[in-house]
């Protein structure tokens, strides 16, 4: 059970950062956006939008990179924190 929950988080922010980049293909809900909001698009390509007109945009798929990187490592921290591994059994058999 709990690795399925942990596959089901993983795909589900999978998503949400496929997203956020400018790879998304997808327009699953109507233009006016998501739950009524007008910043969540069909689109996607939030961050592309967001760091439009601003010195950063050159660098999108830099930050959306170091970006993931970052989630990601925060997130596994966080789930050896949360279910941390076995601790390893004493092995006697090779005392003499």
């Amino acid at each position: 059970m709990k690795r399925i929950t942990l596959l089901v988080l993983m795909a589900v922010l999978g998503l949400i950062m496929l997203y956020l980049s400018r790879f998304w293909f997808l327009d699953l809900w109507p233009r006016s956006g998501l739950f009524g909001w007008e910043e969540l698009r069909p689109g996607g390509g939030l961050l592309g939008r967001w760091l439009r007109g601003t010195p950063l945009a050159p660098f999108e798929l830099l930050i959306w990179a170091a970006g993931v990187f970052l989630i990601l490592t925060y997130l596994q921290k966080f789930i050896d924190f949360i279910f941390p591994a076995p601790a390893p059994e004493k092995d006697d058999s090779h005392d003499n």
